[in-house]
């Protein structure tokens, strides 16, 4: 998944860093202040939305975009309620996600 997420950023001229390890990417996050964060609810080291709030601490102006593969609505609510721009359950169409991406990257500005 982060492969293809990757890929396709790059395909549509959107340049992003990859990270499997979330402690890498909240150090990255604390020097680099990105615009715009993809996060996934499931991952080994901690949860999505703990990611969401430790990145809410460090980089507050960070735009968070969550997906997930089980749609489950508290865990939606609480993403969108934390101030995520988006959430979106895989299987997730391309051209949606472009968009909520380019919408985060124009409400930064």
């Amino acid at each position: 998944m982060l492969k293809s997420v990757g890929r396709l950023l790059s395909s549509a001229d959107l340049h992003a860093e990859t990270f499997s390890d979330c402690n890498e990417f909240l150090d990255y996050v604390r020097l680099h202040r990105p615009t715009v964060a993809l996060v996934d609810v499931c991952m080994p080291q901690m949860s999505g939305l703990e990611v969401q709030s430790r990145l809410g601490q460090i980089s507050p102006s960070t735009r968070v975009i969550i997906f997930t593969g089980h749609d489950d609505p508290l865990v939606r609510s609480t993403a969108l309620n934390a101030g995520a721009s988006a959430f979106f359950a895989k299987p997730f169409d391309d051209e949606e996600l472009l968009t909520a991406i380019r919408l985060a990257l124009a409400s930064a500005t």
